[in-house]
């Protein structure tokens, strides 16, 4: 019966458009879309001016314009600006973390709770709504700073995903390049390949200069310049790593590509943690480099409740985790320590036809009838996650001042990033010396 209901019930929108597609890609795709329908909200509820749009609106927002004898109910500055995200984010992680719960241990598409996690789409979104309605009535109090630091851990653990899933991804692209070039004998792929690792060294050496030039100066920011170094040698320590001849005797597919991505992808959250730095004289904004305008000013003289919401690293933030999000959800990975740390199995690609059911319709492939593909539990946790580095990538990582009621840079924020750059860096370099440490060991 609920395998039944599980088939009846499964989206014929994504089914239709890609019909060859598992159900464990389909089921991951809808869950993610989702994740990005709420992302999309909460950007939508931060955009500058809205409420002032709101306000206009006749009788809606306390304090706005008013109808005679009808008063003003909702308050405005919950359900725009930072305290919508905050609750927004509240509520995705709320549905995510409860799915993650209730998917523990389940094995096989046999198991009744998989009919709940490839099915009934209609209900579940009835249940985000439903606990997202109920976010925006939590009194605000500390809810706003206790949360902050949810998002803090949260996000921080979400990095180190992406970091991972961009390994596997890296790795992925070199391997299936590679074999191309050596299976055709067109040496396009080989100068592919050059042509993409020079351009991501380039953009990092670039942002390093850029680094020293508006992120320091001759007598501050000492914190800015032991990161930026300590990262540029990590980055070189991991390049030379990957081509030395004994990584490369036991991982053939390892190359500079793969550490050219890594490098880039640790400048970006160099860059970002350092805009996150309160000292304004260490961290300028971007609209004062590209205006030539200098924002040396001392700290009486800010203003800490001007938030800047829309700047570029919290753009290119956006950027990657929809790019991770949607590769999580269909990737079909052979490299054996990610899907262990992703606990997903070896990626066997779509099998062959799509299955017709007794109404016509084309229908994605069960693909889990004798075991799961991939972790339900694991797969909600990280989407828990990436709610969490929403919140933050759209805050701007900034922390409420309850007695304010503004927004902040703050310390522990920048620190958080640069300790995930230097844990991810960890890992990659783990990757690259693992097999031949524990050369007895599988690691293909």
């Amino acid at each position: 019966y609920f395998r039944k209901q599980r088939k009846s019930l499964t989206p014929c929108l994504l089914c239709g458009c890609c019909p060859s597609s598992n159900n464990s890609t389909v089921t991951r795709l809808v869950f993610s879309f989702f994740l990005l329908l709420g992302t999309m909200v909460s950007v939508i509820m931060i955009l500058p001016g809205m409420e002032t749009q709101l306000r206009k609106i006749p009788g809606f927002c306390q304090g706005g314009t008013t109808i005679p004898g009808i008063e003003n109910q909702v308050n405005c500055d919950v359900i725009v600006g930072y305290k919508s995200v905050y609750r927004m984010c509240f509520a995705m992680t709320c549905f995510f973390f409860l799915f993650c719960a209730i998917m523990i241990g389940v094995r096989s598409s046999k198991d009744p709770r998989a009919a709940v996690q490839n099915g009934f789409w209609f209900f579940k979104f009835l249940i985000l709504i439903g606990i997202t309605v109920g976010a925006f009535f939590i009194p605000d109090g500390t809810f706003h700073n206790v949360w902050f630091y949810f998002g803090v851990v949260g996000s921080f653990m979400f990095i180190l995903i992406q970091l991972i899933l961009l390994i596997d991804f890296a790795h992925s692209w070199n391997k299936v390049w590679v074999e191309n070039a050596e299976n055709s004998d067109n040496k396009c792929w080989f100068a592919g390949l050059l042509s993409f690792t020079v351009l991501h060294y380039a953009l990092a050496i670039t942002a390093v200069v850029l680094f020293y030039i508006y992120y320091t100066t001759p007598d501050d920011c000492t914190e800015h310049k032991v990161f930026i170094s300590l990262n540029l040698i990590f980055c070189v320590i991991i390049s030379i790593v990957s081509i030395l001849p004994k990584i490369q005797e036991m991982q053939p597919h390892s190359g500079l590509l793969q550490a050219s991505i890594i490098s880039l992808y640790t400048m970006y959250v160099t860059w970002s943690a350092m805009t996150n730095n309160p000292n304004r004289k260490c961290n300028p904004s971007l609209l004062s480099l590209v205006a030539n305008v200098s924002s040396t000013q001392t700290p009486g003289d800010s203003s800490p409740g001007v938030v800047q919401w829309w700047d570029a690293q919290g753009i290119v933030g956006l950027v990657i985790f929809l790019f991770c999000t949607l590769y999580a959800s269909i990737r079909s990975s052979s490299n054996t320590q990610v899907n262990r740390l992703m606990q997903t199995e070896e990626g066997k690609g779509s099998s062959g036809e799509a299955v017709v059911g007794e109404d016509g319709i084309r229908r994605a492939m069960d693909d889990e009838e004798d075991s799961v593909t991939y972790s339900y539990s694991f797969f909600h946790f990280h989407l828990c996650l990436a709610s969490l580095y929403i919140m933050m990538t759209l805050t701007n990582w900034y922390q409420p001042d309850t007695s304010t009621q503004s927004m902040q840079s703050s310390m522990p924020a920048v620190w958080v990033k640069m300790a995930s750059s230097w844990l991810g860096l960890g890992l990659f370099l783990w990757t690259l010396i693992a097999p031949a440490i524990f050369p007895d060991r599988d690691f293909n």
